[in-house]
């Protein structure tokens, strides 16, 4: 792939600006609708008829779409040349989009969030690719600083947007709000840059049974992830025969990509050490972004009964800190072993998930906040630092591989930190719960007084002692599964602190890296 020539030493053409910032408000455009419908779920669900369970496909579908896109971006930016690519793809996103806010079923939504969730997907590593191929080394940190501000900030604000939208107006706003952004971004990728010859003849020479293996594989393997939980995992005869078809996939799509000397993404790349540390530990902070946007908002609203309004306004303390600390890490990425940063990024944010280790069930916005600051710090140093380690010396014909299969990792892992985290979630509150209920003993006499206590309210209130203590032993059972539920999701962030504590060891794997740009300090 190719950008715009950046004229010489550090020197960058504003047209080359404007389509890399136009490149980054579609990554935010495509990160932000992977989260945008969980805050308006029940009134998309009203609207199409269809159970809660019916309307987890929606996301799923989405997801899948997304990740079996990112490996194909560099195939499609090689046929069709960046800007006609670019172009087109955001077109039948915004299509797609209109079309999932008109959807008159839930089947029509799957087809058209899966299709979104197509073109969406390709945004991602070509905003990463365009700025690596267009701007000088010395440029490049505080342009992955902005792009991945994009990708933590989106699931942030995600759930925010669709909640305001759906309030203020209705549910169909959150994917109509998509031309917004839209617009501008085909006004800069039009702007910025050039048309160029398209090759039509690479599809006569495309690996077409490997890129089959990888749609198959890559979608059976979220579909795994995100509907494993729900159907009991391996009790599910449909998740057996999921994780199968995911297994013979992508075992299919890595065979081909190894033995073909020209693969359509360049797999060997993980056996370089910088590469296959960045990718590692971008699951790892996948999943802590994503698993933490999962757990706290949960948590907010089915124990402190938050609506989506009061939800968006707690998250969004992991805002405003994000945005000055982007272009702090990169300047520090200019200047400091990458690994220090990273490992500090990694601790920070470590730190936040262990303060929301101890969560009760009063826990509120508050108390939250500390918490939200310290990750919103922490990601910014992580994800730029990550991105540095995943280029570094990686050859011109490799870059778009580099990209597809960094971002793929770092959206995989998030998959894989939701199903995680929701299982344990699942687990740990039906071990809590059998705990409790044997600490609430008859045979106390805590317990009984405050059986009396509860009975007597609910008396002065209708005046059957049967109906009473019936409400009374209800309310006893609700505190008992408030409380599991609380110490699960306790449990979860703790789980998540101590994967991105364990992830700082992986870090020093790798070689000692300062960006480009740096003066007076190298690499080795």
């Amino acid at each position: 792939m190719s950008g715009p020539p950046a004229p010489a030493a550090d020197q960058v053409t504003s047209r080359t600006w404007i389509a890399i910032a136009a490149a980054v408000l579609g990554v935010f455009m495509a990160v932000l609708d992977t989260q945008i419908t969980n805050a308006s779920l029940p009134e998309i669900l009203g609207s199409l008829s269809a159970s809660m369970e019916e309307g987890s496909w929606m996301s799923t579908t989405y997801l899948a779409a997304e990740v079996v896109a990112i490996p194909l971006t560099g195939v499609f930016l090689r046929v069709f040349g960046p800007r006609t690519f670019i172009l087109g793809n955001t077109v039948l996103f915004l299509v797609f989009s209109t079309l999932c806010g008109m959807a008159w079923n839930l089947e029509s939504m799957i087809v058209f969030r899966t299709l979104q969730g197509f073109f969406g997907g390709a945004l991602i590593p070509t905003a990463m690719t365009l700025i690596i191929v267009s701007l000088p080394p010395g440029r490049r940190p505080m342009a992955l600083a902005w792009l991945m501000l994009a990708s933590t900030l989106a699931p942030t604000l995600g759930p925010t947007v669709g909640g305001i939208l759906t309030e203020f107006y209705s549910w169909p706003w959150i994917f109509y709000i998509n031309w917004l952004p839209g617009v501008l971004m085909l006004a800069g990728i039009a702007i910025g840059l050039d048309a160029q010859p398209k090759k039509f003849e690479l599809l006569l020479k495309m690996d077409w049974l490997g890129i089959a293996g990888m749609i198959v594989g890559l979608g059976a393997l979220i579909v795994f992830l995100e509907e494993g939980n729900r159907k009991d995992w391996f009790d599910s005869e449909f998740i057996r025969t999921t994780s199968f078809v995911a297994f013979a996939g992508i075992l299919l799509w890595i065979g081909s990509q190894l033995l073909r000397p020209d693969p359509f993404v360049n797999v060997w790349l993980f056996g370089r050490r910088n590469f296959w540390v960045s990718s590692g530990v971008g699951a790892v902070a996948g999943l802590g972004l994503y698993g933490s946007t999962f757990v706290l908002p949960l948590f907010l609203a089915h124990i402190a009964g938050y609506n989506s309004r009061q939800i968006g306004e707690t998250i969004m303390w992991m805002g405003l800190p994000q945005i000055i600390m982007t272009p702090v890490a990169a300047v520090l990425a200019k200047k400091i072993d990458n690994r220090v940063i990273c490992s500090a990024g990694l601790l920070l944010f470590s730190v936040s998930c262990f303060m929301n280790a101890y969560m009760t069930a009063d826990t509120g916005y508050d108390q939250l906040i500390a918490s939200q600051i310290f990750r919103a710090l922490g990601q910014p140093l992580i994800l730029i630092t990550l991105s540095n380690m995943a280029i570094h010396q990686i050859e011109l014909a490799n870059l778009s591989s580099a990209s597809s299969l960094y971002n793929m990792t770092r959206v995989l892992g998030g998959a894989v930190g939701t199903a995680l985290l929701s299982t344990a979630i699942t687990m740990r509150e039906h071990l809590h719960s059998e705990y409790l209920v044997e600490a609430v003993s008859l045979f106390s006499s805590a317990t009984r007084e405050r059986i009396a206590a509860i009975t007597t309210m609910h008396m002065n209130n209708n005046g059957d002692i049967a109906l009473a203590t019936h409400q009374t032993m209800a309310t006893l059972n609700g505190v008992v599964q408030r409380e599991a539920f609380v110490m699960a999701y306790s449990d979860s962030f703790f789980l998540l602190g101590s994967m991105l504590l364990a992830s700082v060891g992986l870090v020093w794997l790798a070689d000692r890296i300062v960006a480009p740009g740096a003066k007076g300090k190298g690499n080795r």
